[in-house]
């Protein structure tokens, strides 16, 4: 199951801004896929989950898809290109605060983190590049809390499993070796 949303970006016009379109996968918290947009559409939505879909090779009836109520996820050219792709679609309850906590808790992540520019961008190609770098560190950088503190990476490709056993492992001898801590 993935889940995504949209976020604004600032840019230097006041009331302007750019939009993070994201995607993540609800069981690994990796970071699927992205774009950086000057808009808001049904369209851009659309072409992103095309190329996703592509991309991780994905069959039709093998994805469902969480996401709020905005205007771009519940359009005409999201949902035909969702049911031309086989992709079975979930959404939040309307008027909820929580309408999307995953997707929510990773624009938290990537908005609070130090790296995020002071100044807004100055064009959609440096929003771009910010996002390149933030997804990277994201994916193969960032220890998760939510998964055991591996990175999203590690968990996607099922890497997760020997590291925690290892971890196990270590903590119980420390535990053997000094029983009073």
């Amino acid at each position: 199951m993935f889940c995504w949303d949209i976020t604004y970006l600032p840019t230097q016009v006041r009331g302007q801004h750019f939009y993070l379109y994201l995607f993540d996968d609800l069981f690994s918290r990796k970071i699927v896929g992205w774009q950086v947009f000057d808009g808001e559409s049904a369209d851009l939505a659309s072409q992103l989950l095309q190329g996703i879909c592509a991309r991780q090779s994905i069959r039709p009836g093998q994805l469902t898809v969480h996401s709020d109520n905005g205007a771009p996820i519940k359009g005409e050219t999201m949902l035909a290109t969702m049911q031309r792709l086989g992709v079975t679609h979930t959404r939040s309850r309307p008027s909820v605060s929580n309408d999307n906590p995953y997707a929510e808790s990773a624009f938290r992540t990537l908005k609070y983190r130090p790296q995020l520019p002071v100044k807004p961008f100055e064009n959609l190609l440096a929003a771009r590049r910010w996002v390149t770098d933030l997804a990277h560190w994201y994916n193969h950088q960032h220890r998760h809390s939510a998964i055991g503190f591996v990175t999203p990476a590690q968990r996607h490709a099922g890497l997760d499993r020997a590291l925690l056993e290892e971890r196990a492992l270590v903590y119980e001898r420390a535990r053997q070796e000094n029983p009073q801590r």
